[in-house]
């Protein structure tokens, strides 16, 4: 008999059930932004003033970019990193959802924007310092640092970065306005949601094998990280939103979800009053990962395809938190 060159996958065999079970919560969930009816959002795009347009539009912007990020580099060097085969199937389906979240801001684009329109705002995400210095930060880690290191860069940026962006949609969905455009960052929140929580659960069965001495230092790097993503952070928020008034509510939607991203890593939280109370609750009812259930026939929403999927909760990942 020849010797084993290549293994196959076997799904019979999972090494960490963990794997099996995000494998079977992704693909539950999968979805295309052509079934979302955008265009039913024009006229309440058009009812919006030309500060709104803008503001809206540099936000999905930024998470273009930083959905970018994550489909062409993020999920690249974590399943690099990956433990067994069933991981690296995982992050495959991470890998092609990132590039689906991407494209659907085009897809909101291409709806409500002029080709003028757009043009600029790419040009805006091209040039912004803040948005490009966090996409620095995150990419740098991603292609100099160790395994675990990277981990946390991408909890961070999925769990925390890019909620500077959901805040907008989700506060118009609390006040019914592009209904439509939010179901679609429900959906991206529904999968971000389980990207987080698998991602921090590798991370934690990683820390737990380092010694006391290792995790303390470690800790220190990574409040470090936080610490200065969230001042640029800040700036980057400010310009955004200070003019139409909004900059000190979406900073504590920030603190709050940076605090669950270290949840996500089993770590403590940061910021005290990063805590649900304190975030406006329009935002936080929108934030709730059930989806509209839709059926426009040839255009249909994800509930109609796909019934109600819930997302993977942290417990689901919990492995102790007993941090020395």
């Amino acid at each position: 008999m020849a010797e084993t060159y290549y293994k196959a996958i076997n799904w019979n065999q999972v090494e960490d059930q963990i794997d099996k079970a995000t494998w079977e919560k992704l693909t539950e969930q999968f979805w295309l932004d052509t079934r979302i009816p955008l265009s039913n959002d024009r006229d309440d795009w058009r009812s919006l003033s030309a500060q709104e347009h803008t503001l809206v539009s540099h936000v999905f912007g930024g998470l273009t970019l930083l959905d970018t990020l994550q489909s062409q580099d993020g999920a690249d060097v974590l399943r690099d990193d990956a433990r067994n085969p069933k991981e690296v199937a995982v992050f495959n389906n991470i890998q092609f959802m990132e590039s689906v979240h991407a494209k659907s801001y085009s897809s909101i684009f291409s709806t409500l924007n002029t080709t003028e329109e757009i043009n600029e705002i790419f040009d805006w995400v091209d040039h912004n310092p803040y948005l490009q210095k966090k996409a620095q930060i995150v990419n740098e880690i991603y292609q100099s640092h160790k395994p675990l290191e990277k981990k946390v860069a991408s909890v961070f940026l999925e769990t925390f970065l890019f909620y500077s962006g959901f805040y907008t949609p989700l506060y118009y969905l609390g006040n019914n306005k592009l209904t439509n455009v939010a179901e679609i960052i429900k959906l991206i929140i529904r999968d971000e949601s389980v990207h987080g929580t698998y991602i921090g659960y590798k991370f934690q069965l990683g820390f737990k094998e380092l010694s006391a001495d290792q995790q303390a230092k470690f800790q220190d790097w990574m409040y470090d990280l936080l610490y200065q993503l969230y001042n640029n952070e800040e700036k980057y928020t400010t310009e955004l939103y200070e003019e139409i008034g909004w900059a000190e509510d979406v900073n504590r939607f920030l603190r709050y979800n940076a605090n669950k991203a270290l949840m996500n890593l089993g770590q403590s939280p940061l910021f005290a009053d990063g805590i649900a109370e304190n975030v406006n609750p329009i935002v936080m009812n929108g934030i709730s990962t059930e989806t509209n259930n839709h059926d426009f026939f040839s255009q249909v929403g994800n509930g109609y395809l796909l019934g109600k999927v819930a997302s993977m909760k942290n417990s689901d990942y919990d492995i102790g938190r007993d941090n020395n």
